[in-house]
């Protein structure tokens, strides 16, 4: 059997009338005239098939039907008033989900600052983060399986994406502090130039790998990667053990282990690019609740 629908002004009416138990009193709480409110209860009456109140002189009582639907006529409005309130909290961008794919290396600078403003400015969002590299959040984010990345070298243009820098970084040398250059204050590229070299696999960040390599070749010579790394918390910990010597970003310095030494590099002009990247059309109020929180509390470049 098909349930009839039951329009909410009409339970509305009804819960109403079932709490005053009077048509006048009814009718002024809701701002109406009895006519309409008595109209409304005769149409929800329709749709039931059976009289929700005892009309007597006056006075009025609920019949043994009313009293079966007040419960959920009451939770039906509940649940709508509810509904709404979640809707308008979602819309306004102070509560739904948030998907964030961010590069790993993240984690040691922005990242930390921009979810802890971002949750106790928003506690009703909830935040999904996702640690991927580069290339797989840009994928995601034209899959729409992310909503927001923190991705290292974005690309220069892409006709779906937009991007903003959020920090740019200098590089340094990641050395064991055996390592008779950790004495330097300051290391020229081409010093590496004999040891052998910890770094992440080109698959893992092709930019950010690139711009390494470019260092090692503009110095003159081509790095002798004799390990590779998936994380740089692996790359620092191999270094640590002696097995070679790496470049990293600045913000590596982080990871601290008492067996790596951290030291500028010369010439330093090479900076490595960290962006905050979304979809062009994306019209999602937390996204734009994201940016705003990222533009007002952008950390300092390093």
């Amino acid at each position: 059997m098909e349930r009839p629908e039951l329009p909410l002004p009409q339970l509305h009416a009804f819960v109403v009338l079932a709490e005053e138990l009077h048509f006048g009193r009814a009718a002024a709480r809701l701002g109406i005239a009895q006519p309409p409110l008595s109209q409304q209860i005769r149409r929800l009456e329709d749709k039931v098939g059976h009289a929700l109140f005892t009309r007597e002189p006056g006075r009025t009582t609920l019949t043994p039907a009313g009293r079966e639907l007040l419960p959920a006529a009451r939770q039906a409005l509940t649940g709508v008033a509810d509904g709404l309130a979640a809707a308008r909290e979602v819309g306004s961008g102070r509560a739904g989900r948030l998907r964030i794919g961010f590069a790993a290396s993240l984690a040691l600078t922005v990242l930390p600052g921009l979810l802890r403003t971002f949750r106790d400015r928003f506690p009703s969002v909830h935040l999904d983060i996702q640690e991927m590299t580069t290339a797989p959040q840009l994928a995601a984010l034209h899959d729409r399986t992310i909503d927001v990345g923190l991705v290292r070298e974005p690309p220069d243009h892409d006709p779906e994406l937009a991007f903003q820098t959020v920090l740019t970084e200098p590089f340094v040398a990641v050395l064991p502090s055996a390592h008779p250059l950790a004495a330097q204050h300051a290391v020229r590229v081409e010093q590496l130039a004999d040891s052998p070299f910890v770094l992440l696999p080109r698959a893992v960040g092709p930019p950010l790998h690139d711009q390494i390599t470019n260092l090692c070749t503009a110095a003159g010579f081509t790095p002798r990667v004799t390990q590779h790394a998936v994380e740089w918390q692996t790359v620092c910990a191999l270094v640590e053990t002696g097995l070679g010597v790496s470049l990293a970003q600045q913000s590596i310095r982080r990871i601290r282990l008492k067996g790596v030494a951290f030291r500028k590099i010369e010439p330093n002009t090479t900076r490595t690019r960290v962006a905050v990247a979304w979809r062009k059309n994306d019209q999602s109020p937390l996204v734009a609740r994201l940016l705003t929180t990222l533009n007002q509390g952008q950390p300092d470049t390093p």
